[in-house]
């Protein structure tokens, strides 16, 4: 089993304790904003309470969503845990494509925070507030990172299912704005929404057979 205390370890030993951990929610939906996380622990708290109250925080994707609800109140309510969040809507995304509407989310959640330093999951960031290192499937490789993608992911889906309420006839509160048969369906069937990313290619395509 990983350190996940191990790239936090080597950024506090370099004076860097204001260390982010920081992932994305949705890059990979046809519906929705995108959303990022930025968390900082306190070096005291987590080196002692890592192997207790957060022995079972990893990947948000790997986990139920009942486990990640409960560190989402925990990681959001927990003096020691300092936490940001960014987003970028539909509209943006499709003006500066998903990639700059990552890295912007990104951003925006790690200045909430200030770090002096982060850890981000997947390939490097251009943009941040702070020098950072890039960690591939760094969201089961480090804790900070786990914990932001835990609030990305658990904000995200809740944002989704408020839009499903506005738009009973998608499903997003099932499939959260991916491309499931029910999406593709409902797109066919009843065209986009203000909240689809037209630039995504099923989206795209059916603007291009002016079914919306």
């Amino acid at each position: 089993m990983p350190d996940l205390l191990l790239y936090e370890k080597e950024a506090w030993t370099s004076g860097f304790l204001r260390l982010a951990g920081i992932d994305e929610a949705g890059r990979g939906p046809l519906a929705g904003p995108v959303v990022a996380a930025a968390v900082i622990f306190e070096p005291d708290y987590i080196r002692a309470e890592l192997e207790s109250i957060y022995s079972r925080l990893t990947d948000s994707k790997a986990m139920s969503e009942a486990l990640r609800e409960e560190y989402f109140e925990r990681l959001t309510t927990t003096a020691q845990v300092s936490f940001g969040v960014g987003m970028v809507e539909a509209e943006e995304i499709d003006q500066i494509n998903i990639l700059n509407a990552t890295h912007k989310a990104m951003a925006i959640a790690a200045e909430q925070v200030a770090p002096q330093f982060a850890l981000v999951d997947g390939l490097p960031v251009k943009g941040l507030p702070c020098e950072s290192r890039s960690i591939v499937k760094g969201d089961a490789l480090s804790i900070s990172i786990s914990a932001a993608s835990i609030i990305a992911k658990v904000t995200r889906d809740r944002i989704m299912v408020e839009l499903d309420a506005q738009y009973p006839q998608y499903g997003f509160a099932d499939h959260k704005g991916y491309g499931t048969k029910q999406h593709l369906d409902a797109l066919k069937k009843h065209g986009a929404t203000p909240i689809h990313r037209k630039s995504f290619r099923p989206v795209a395509e059916l603007n291009q057979m002016d079914l919306f």
